[in-house]
């Protein structure tokens, strides 16, 4: 939207410009110094080896947290605010992805630059199954069929295949090898992840930009007039679960190696509506999207969440002596994470991305902003 806006007097002059993302020396200055900061980052904390403590150690985590979450979120978003079809059981995938990952390096040694896409692959194979419904149902029903996946995939996993996986006990991950190198240390993990996400963005920027990504948002709009159209619906509906599968894969692979011990309480229903509450605060069918959701969703858990917890545990006992300290904070936690969802929807349906759109194109055309 703001990307085809641009101050009077700056043109496109030839077709390569005019395809380009970035199409101004500016924007594409923006965004590669945006990079380059992000990847400045682990050599700014204490662990950096050049000796400085700017940022505290604990960013770095932060930071691959959000990118691995990012790839999820935008497979759902390709699914959800492209596509049009509403999934309930995105961490399911990634939970598939995750221990497909795991298995592929604990059992054959597959390295993790193979593995990773190997999960993620067969993870589209799974998400195309549970998108064969979306051929007779589509809306509330189709929700209700994806949430059939949030609740077979983990039975499979901790049940038929529990040699496995381990069923409901912890699953070690092997430390991710390449060429026979091991990547241990989290600043090392820390450098693949990071511009591996920035790649699958990347990618997924293109796809929607394409024929493809126009018959998809033309099946969101009116899956009628698009297939009047010659669209053949089905073929992208399947085709969108196959991406957006495949990136909760490569996600869960990556998570998986990240952390290092997997159990499938952590790829429950909670994560599948957090990755929804992600998408919509951040704004569905937004490039930039699923990176605003899910920096706001891991900011406010991690950081203003615990600090406003931290006060009502002084301030409400006193106020209310019947209320349990203990209580408090497991009681706040998903309170305030709801309100904050709430807020979102009424203030601000359209998500992060939206207003980020208007403010940038507010810009461009000063000063007649208005």
């Amino acid at each position: 939207m703001a990307s085809n806006i641009r101050p009077a007097g700056v043109f496109d002059t030839s077709y390569a410009q005019d395809m380009k993302i970035n199409r101004t020396r500016t924007s594409r200055f923006l965004a590669n110094a945006a990079f380059v900061a992000v990847l400045l980052l682990p050599l700014l904390t204490a662990e950096g080896g050049l000796g400085l403590s700017v940022v505290p150690a604990v960013w770095v985590g932060i930071v691959v947290r959000i990118a691995i979450y990012t790839i999820a979120v935008i497979g759902l978003n390709i699914l959800m605010g492209y596509t049009g079809q509403i999934s309930l059981g995105h961490a399911a995938f990634v939970g598939v992805g995750a221990y497909s990952g795991a298995l592929m390096a604990r059992l054959w040694g597959i390295p993790f630059w193979i593995a990773v896409p190997l999960a993620g692959l067969f993870t589209a194979l799974v998400g195309l199954l549970f998108g064969l419904p979306s051929l007779r149902v589509k809306g509330f029903y189709l929700a209700m069929a994806t949430l059939a996946a949030q609740f077979i995939i983990p039975w499979l996993m901790r049940y038929p295949m529990e040699r496995l996986t381990n069923g409901s006990r912890p699953l070690e991950v092997p430390d991710p090898q390449f060429f026979g190198f091991s990547f241990g240390p989290q600043v090392v993990m820390y450098y693949l992840i990071i511009p591996l996400a920035v790649l699958m963005a990347f990618l997924a920027r293109n796809l929607t930009r394409s024929r493809v990504g126009r018959a998809l948002i033309s099946v969101r709009d009116n899956d009628l007039a698009a297939e009047l159209l010659g669209i053949n619906v089905f073929r992208y509906k399947l085709l969108a679960f196959f991406v957006s599968s495949f990136y909760a894969g490569v996600a869960g692979a990556l998570w998986a190696f990240d952390i290092g011990s997997l159990s499938l309480d952590k790829f429950n229903l909670a994560l599948s509506i957090e990755f929804l509450a992600m998408l919509i605060i951040g704004g569905a069918g937004f490039p930039l999207g699923p990176l605003f959701g899910v920096a706001f969703i891991n900011i406010l858990r991690e950081n203003i969440i615990p600090n406003v917890v931290s006060n009502f545990k002084v301030v409400l006992p006193n106020v209310f002596p019947f209320i349990a300290v203990a209580d408090v904070e497991s009681s706040l936690v998903p309170f305030l994470f709801g309100l904050a969802l709430v807020i979102f929807l009424i203030v601000e349906p359209r998500g992060l991305a939206y207003r980020w759109e208007i403010l940038r194109i507010a810009w461009k055309i000063r000063p007649y902003a208005y």
